[in-house]
């Protein structure tokens, strides 16, 4: 029971003024993006801060990984905006409901543990086109409309943004040096905030993207008719939702993993953030997934606890309900020059050393899976298409490394020793490996080294069996491992193979 009641520690100690101004830097820049994200999904702003809200405090205080932050995001953003054009926010809510619900099937079945399936040259493309997408967002910041036409900024409104961003960035570099007692990001953006304010500087303000003033978030069941024709049209947006959100969700913290050298709990993290994309769609909430950026300020203000996540999900409702007209004041410079370096902080500066040195394959994988996460920002294809070609690459070099060692002992049988498993990939060099005209009339395959890993590798061996029968010779396979073993029994109706007891210990189903 006690367990269950620690939701505040993560470590036995806990600095709590890190970790409350922790959570207040977080929720000043939950702000602008969860209002970006909204808007971008053709949805009142108000939606976009309600998840943050929502999301924010289930993740914080049930989800897998301390420090992690959730709300709001573009990828989901750019998944339902088709739908809240065509059928409204209704179904939007729904979708999101919905979506919910499938990842909490998805951590009921343990599948949070996907993700070790990602490789480290995806992860560092995904990490590194983020942070491209992340630094590229901020420069909209300096752009203005003419005439119905987007131009950058020129003159002393350029002026007046590159000085602000740049006194952001500075006191964020160079505070740490001379003291660590308070987040770098929050004096920043309070000293910004004091200029703008006592010198009546005119620029760009939370205010001038939209009003965060609000009330407290209203249940709300999704008024959408519950028929087949609504689940037809909500269940694929809800798939993709909950798919890209679990994919960002267990990326950023197998991520913040590796910062803080820690491990979190990929299948509590499922059930989390479905937990709360169910409560943000019945709280007017346009739901989301885990924060990379936001994530990333947190921890790299020193927070480690769950404690952060709650303050900030709980202070960015206080400034909805009671401070939005003195939070719509914050220059948008400060916030986007605290974006720009979370962005310098989150790309992956050492892969640059990595050319030459690594693998050309695991290098051009990273390229690629940046490329396709900056142009299409589309994170969930990128990590796909990462994945699927570096299973592609394994799989070649594998089929590669199949050898077989041969002999004739002194009863005249020949003996295959075989290296390396067999599957799809490696049939056709197991095959080019035997000389069935001119073998004797017994032959042993030996498995101790090997293994039978498929449909593709059982039928190789059929044929193979099949074609020594044919010059009416014998084949036998020897010391198979249990789990081969088992499916040629359980193919025993469709093939015919011969196998024989193992003379020695069978290996281990080590490949």
């Amino acid at each position: 029971m006690k367990e269950h009641l620690k939701i505040f520690t993560y470590s036995p100690k806990i600095n709590y003024k890190i970790e409350i101004l922790a959570g207040l830097t977080v929720a000043l820049a939950l702000i602008p993006e969860a209002v970006a994200f909204s808007l971008i999904a053709g949805l009142p702003p108000l939606v976009g801060l309600y998840a943050a809200f929502v999301l924010g405090l289930v993740t914080a205080l049930f989800g897998g990984r301390p420090g992690m932050i959730s709300g709001a995001t573009g990828a989901v953003a750019v998944v339902i905006v088709a739908l809240a054009q065509t059928h409204g926010i209704e179904y939007v809510f729904a979708t999101v409901v919905l979506a919910g619900v499938i990842q909490v099937v998805v951590g009921l079945l343990k599948l949070g543990k996907l993700i070790r399936l990602v490789p480290h040259p995806v992860m560092f493309g995904f990490v590194n086109g983020l942070a491209i997408i992340i630094f590229m967002s901020q420069l909209d910041l300096f752009k203005t409309t003419v005439n119905g036409e987007t131009v950058w900024q020129t003159g002393t409104p350029l002026y007046i943004l590159l000085g602000l961003v740049g006194l952001t960035i500075a006191i964020m570099v160079l505070l740490p040096r001379l003291t660590k007692a308070v987040p770098s990001s929050l004096v920043a953006i309070l000293v910004v905030f004091a200029i703008v304010v006592g010198f009546n500087i005119d620029t760009k303000t939370v205010g001038d993207i939209a009003s965060i003033s609000g009330g407290f978030p209203p249940f709300h069941i999704p008024a959408v008719p519950f028929t087949l024709e609504t689940l037809n049209i909500i269940f694929p947006y809800a798939a993709i939702m909950a798919g890209v959100g679990l994919n960002e969700s267990l990326l950023t913290l197998n991520l913040v993993d590796q910062i803080t050298e820690t491990r979190g709990n990929g299948n509590r993290e499922c059930l989390a953030q479905g937990g709360g994309n169910i409560l943000s769609g019945l709280f007017f909430g346009m739901g989301g997934c885990a924060m990379l950026g936001q994530s990333l300020i947190n921890v790299s203000s020193g927070a480690r606890a769950r404690l952060a996540g709650i303050v900030a999900a709980v202070t960015l409702l206080i400034f909805i309900m009671f401070a939005g007209p003195l939070i719509e004041r914050i220059p948008m410079a400060a916030l986007a020059g605290l974006m720009i370096m979370v962005a310098v902080g989150t790309f992956e500066w050492v892969s640059f050393k990595m050319i030459g040195k690594m693998p050309t394959t695991d290098v051009l994988i990273g390229i690629l899976v940046a490329a396709v996460t900056v142009l299409l920002h589309n994170l969930a294809l990128a990590v796909l298409i990462g994945v699927v070609l570096s299973a592609l690459v394994f799989a070649w070099e594998s089929a590669r490394r199949i050898r077989a060692r041969k002999y004739v002992d002194e009863h005249g049988v020949k003996h295959y020793e075989l290296f390396g498993p067999l599957f799809f990939g490696s049939v056709t060099a197991f095959e080019e490996k035997f000389d069935v005209l001119n073998d004797p009339e017994e032959v042993i395959i030996d498995f101790k080294e090997s293994r039978i890993a498929d449909m593709s590798a059982i039928e190789a061996v059929n044929v193979l069996t099949e074609r020594y029968h044919k010059q009416g010779k014998k084949l036998h396979l020897r010391n198979l491992s249990d789990s081969s073993q088992r499916k040629l029994i359980n193919a025993d109706a469709v093939i015919e193979v011969s196998i024989l007891e193992p003379t020695f210990a069978r290996a281990t189903d080590k490949y």
